[in-house]
């Protein structure tokens, strides 16, 4: 049975389906010992070597896949590597022999709820924007913005440099001195969102935790704690894939 070949190397757990797409075109996917740049080119599993990088990949019947729920710290990259040598998730997942890589991205000085996984084909869907999962922030912001201004927010707007933001939901959990403390639901992931959008309304935001990524809480883990997720949870995510927008 023919495949494309982004589609089968995220299936069987070399990256998120992304990814695969970057390596392909960086030129170190090989089929047949001729590489491969285009992207759709179909391959057939059972009869193609596959190789990346210089070594053989393949899919190995009934795996199993890994499933981390990680209560990222502020201070850590949400990467695999940095070239200036900064601390990154993986630095906190030294018992982790299979490489797993992030669904979805938090920023050096944000913490809270991130999955990792080695199934990169669940890792495209869920990041994919069709799906529109739902993610939950709790955002300390300077000063107390006026529910007009969240409002602004909440209704979908166009923010500076034409960047865009659909629709969310903010609530006020309570005042802190003279900070407020907010509780953030959007159905994006795009670079700094939270962050531009507390900019955008003249109250910066000082401190962002996700604690919530569709059916997933996170709850029972201090900062830098990780643990696996349960079958429940994995399958509940699954469904997310099945469903359509």
């Amino acid at each position: 049975m023919y495949e494309r070949i982004q589609k089968y190397l995220a299936r069987i757990g070399i990256n998120s389906r992304r990814k695969c797409e970057e390596l392909i075109l960086a030129g170190v996917v090989e089929v047949n010992h001729s590489i491969v740049t285009k992207l759709g080119t179909k391959i057939d599993p059972q009869r193609d070597t596959i190789r990346v990088n210089g070594k053989i990949v393949k899919y190995v019947e009934n795996r199993k896949y890994i499933y981390i729920l990680l209560n990222k710290p502020i201070g850590y990259l949400t990467t695999l590597s940095d070239p200036a040598n900064r601390p990154t998730i993986l630095d906190l997942l030294k018992d982790i022999k299979t490489r797993v890589h992030p669904i979805g991205r938090l920023d050096y000085n944000s913490e809270g709820l991130l999955i990792l996984t080695d199934d990169g084909d669940l890792t495209y869907h869920l990041t994919h924007p069709s799906k529109g999962i739902e993610k939950t922030y709790i955002a300390e912001v300077k000063g107390n913005p006026t529910r007009e201004r969240l409002d602004i927010l909440t209704r979908g707007v166009t923010l500076k440099d034409n960047y865009k933001i659909l629709p969310c939901k903010i609530s006020k959990l309570k005042i802190k001195k003279s900070n407020t403390i907010l509780k953030i639901k959007i159905r994006e992931g795009k670079k700094r969102q939270i962050r531009r959008m507390g900019e955008f309304i003249g109250h910066r935001v000082l401190k962002l935790r996700r604690i919530q990524m569709g059916p997933i809480f996170l709850a029972g883990l201090k900062p830098g704690e990780y643990r696996d997720l349960s079958k429940k949870e994995v399958q509940s995510l699954k469904m997310i894939c099945k469903t359509k927008t």
